[in-house]
């Protein structure tokens, strides 16, 4: 083996490219807002005391030292095998969304609604399909509404939807569910 060989990196490559470029552009939209974002005493005890210098100092680090790594890069154009690393960087961002629907929606459906709702649906996403898992899943939703309302007496806003019921079961509702 030659010295060079020994000393490139072992890791996989694809993505990389998308990833540097990514981080490089977020680090320059920072450090273009530095100003902007932070403050400028004119009666600091020495430079390095202002409130902007080490957040500065750490964005132009990443800026110069990505853009350094863009450069010496042996290639330089995004392949088919970057594109479908990054989309396995973006799946996560479905689950991230399935909660902020969620978080969105208890406020008008229900606490208990919501999450039977979202344990049964993730549970389905998941591939666990059968009469089983969804019963799992939605005893772990009352579960999880018993402890929280019931056990630990966490106060979670009544829903707009239990308005719609009558008088008995409204206070019901809106104390338990």
């Amino acid at each position: 083996m030659s010295l060079e060989t020994d000393l490139r990196a072992r890791t996989r490559g694809a993505g990389q490219i998308l990833f540097v470029a990514a981080f490089l552009g977020l680090s320059v939209i920072l450090l273009s807002q530095i100003a902007a974002q932070t403050a400028w005493i004119e009666k600091a005890r020495s430079f390095a005391a202002q409130p902007r210098f080490w957040p500065a100092v750490a964005l132009g680090t990443m800026v110069v030292s990505l853009a350094l790594h863009l450069w010496q890069m042996t290639r330089r154009r995004p392949r088919r095998e970057d594109w479908q690393e990054a989309r396995r960087w973006l799946e996560p961002v479905e689950y991230a969304g399935w909660f902020m629907a969620y978080v969105f929606l208890v406020p008008w459906i229900g606490f208990l609604p919501m999450s039977l709702a979202l344990a049964c649906g993730l549970s389905w996403r998941l591939g666990y399909r059968s009469v089983r898992w969804m019963a799992l899943a939605a005893a772990f939703a009352l579960g999880t509404v018993l402890l929280f309302k019931g056990m630990l007496g966490v106060k979670i806003p009544g829903a707009v939807l239990y308005e719609a019921l009558p008088d008995g079961w409204r206070g019901f509702a809106l104390q338990y569910l």
